[in-house]
């Protein structure tokens, strides 16, 4: 999308904040930079040229896509059709099989996965790019200059994943240094057991080029139960021994939610100390992470989407806001209080996942902002209705 097609907007009127009065409309203004400057009443005044009329809509901070795969995708190819094997290590073959044949990565193919996640109200994302032996930096390069296209009003940090593993595949190592020596802002890892057979030696390696280049780390972690939580206690080890705190995030981590109770609690007050954090896609096929645990023991933690219509699996539509939906869904929350806490973990708390910082829509914020038709955020939870207007830093990124 060129910069050009994305307007400025200097207020968004007569919206409601869902935190007050349900009557009660307000005007936010944002400044030429794309902050908020104040939130004040709503007005009487015309709508302004530069204005948005909110119509009385719910405003809700934009969507955050902690975990995401923008680079690979079947979005706009005829149908594909699953195929090969199950299992983490068939869906990798069977994809580096037929990757080229579709073009992955590719630009086209990258817009288009980021068209799908703004107009359902995302405005932060942190994407996962494939970084092998046989496309080397490409795919970054190319997410790179899908994200480039919006000038700003979408961020997005990217993690150089090595899908393919670590160990097993000679040359990744200096790969993913090379990532982050150019400017990758996370390296990843993939199941240091079950993938590489060697979790030690995975996660002795992807730390220490972490070490040298000051690059986050997010690893894949989809190992269950004993196996997965032991590399748990291997990522906490190295996290602490070389002062990496708050810079190492586990993805899926399905293990947590599999063990006993007290082995989880001891786990996530290290974890807390460590700030080491987790994202999730809710899969509906496992224990959902525990919600009151993680908020309770102070671990921080985001939803993503995932692949979206990938060769890994023909699901996923872009729209973060029903991974949230799943999440609460499958885990049997109903209460106002757990359902307005969802809704901020997929806006507020995922900002610093995604480089954007913790939008409240207060002054000072940035203006990244849904407008949904919704009489609060329960309801837009539960109900998941379409977006009616998305802005990133003041700037229209989509208008239904």
């Amino acid at each position: 999308m060129p910069a050009a097609a994305l307007p400025r907007v200097s207020a968004v009127r007569r919206i409601r904040l869902g935190t007050g009065d349900p009557a009660e409309l307000s005007d936010i203004l944002i400044d030429g930079d794309g902050a908020i400057t104040a939130v004040v009443p709503a007005s009487d005044a015309p709508i302004g040229a530069d204005d948005v009329d909110g119509r009385g809509l719910l405003a809700l901070p934009g969507l955050v896509n902690t975990h995401a795969h923008v680079d690979k995708s079947w979005i706009g190819h005829p149908w594909q059709s699953y195929g090969g094997d199950g299992g983490t290590d068939g869906r990798i073959r069977h994809e580096r099989a037929r990757r080229d044949e579709l073009g992955i990565p590719g630009l086209d193919i990258t817009r288009r996965v980021l068209a799908e996640f703004v107009r359902f109200g995302t405005t932060a994302i942190r994407t996962h790019v494939d970084v092998d032996l046989g496309i080397g930096l490409r795919g970054i390069e190319v997410v790179r200059e899908a994200v480039a296209e919006y000038d700003g009003a979408l961020t997005a940090e990217i993690v150089a994943f090595p899908q393919d593993g670590v160990l097993r595949r000679p040359g990744v190592l200096d790969l993913l240094r090379q990532a982050a020596a150019a400017g990758a802002e996370h390296i990843g890892g993939l199941d240091p057991a079950s993938i590489d057979r060697d979790p030690v030696g995975q996660l002795d390696a992807i730390f220490a080029v972490a070490d040298e280049t000051r690059a986050g780390i997010d690893i894949h972690l989809h190992d269950p139960s004993e196996l997965g939580v032991f590399q748990f206690d291997l990522i906490l080890d190295r996290t602490e021994a070389l002062g990496l705190a708050g810079r190492v995030n586990i993805a899926h981590g399905f293990a947590l939610a599999q063990v006993e109770a007290s082995r989880r609690r001891d786990l996530l007050q290290r974890m807390a100390t460590l700030d080491v954090t987790m994202t999730t896609v809710a899969p509906l096929r496992l224990p959902q992470l525990p919600l009151h645990e993680l908020d309770a023991a102070g671990v921080r933690f985001g939803f993503g989407t995932d692949g979206i219509r990938d060769l890994w699996s023909p699901y996923g539509t872009g729209d973060l806001l029903g991974i949230a939906w799943q999440y609460a869904r499958s885990s049997s929350l109903v209460r106002d209080e757990d359902l307005r806490r969802v809704v901020e973990l997929a806006t507020t708390d995922g900002g610093p996942f995604a480089g954007s910082g913790r939008v409240t829509l207060t002054p000072g914020d940035r203006a990244d902002l849904v407008l949904l038709d919704a009489e609060n955020p329960m309801d837009a939870l539960v109900r998941t209705p379409p977006r009616d207007l998305v802005l990133g830093g003041g700037r229209i990124l989509h208008r239904g």
